[in-house]
């Protein structure tokens, strides 16, 4: 495993938010889990029960998503979206012409994004990667996960404001 980290960038309203959740989840949602398991449990035989394993499987689900959100909290960095000067950097709306067709979407992670219209692709993503630091004009390509080569170029960058 890889002991290198990964900052992501937030904006203060989804980190509160994802902090509400992570909080919610431990308190309350750990509560509400436990109940559901134990109701279940009275119910007999735990082999034939699928009250049961639906609860056990519900509660892996929220553990995993408790770990995840206490690793994107622990290494987010909190703030502004960064202005644009017309380079595509982590918090930016980039419209961009990919393998020809226009598309328009924010650079990040997906939380930063969560309720608008717009895809997101991580930095880490193939296109993410291959797009950071471009200006308006400049063209590349990246190798998609199917082993295609995408062309793509950049039409617009602007600082996103969250909506």
């Amino acid at each position: 495993m890889s002991q290198e980290t990964t900052v992501t960038f937030l904006t203060q309203e989804a980190y509160d938010r994802l902090n509400d959740e992570l909080t919610y989840l431990e308190t309350t949602g750990r509560t509400e889990i436990a109940k559901r398991i134990e109701a279940a449990r009275e119910e007999g035989d735990l082999k034939e029960n699928g009250g049961y394993h639906a609860a056990k499987d519900q509660q892996g689900v929220q553990e995993a998503r408790i770990v995840t959100l206490k690793n994107l909290l622990a290494h987010s960095k909190v703030g502004v979206a960064p202005e644009s000067n017309g380079i595509v950097e982590p918090g930016t709306l980039v419209t961009a012409k990919i393998a020809g067709a226009e598309d328009t979407f924010v650079v990040g992670n997906r939380e930063i994004a969560k309720d608008s219209e717009y895809s997101v692709y991580s930095e880490q993503s193939p296109i993410g990667s291959a797009i950071l630091g471009l200006k308006i004009g400049d063209k590349t390509s990246y190798t998609a996960p199917n082993g295609k080569e995408i062309s793509v170029e950049i039409t617009d960058v602007q600082t996103w404001s969250g909506q």
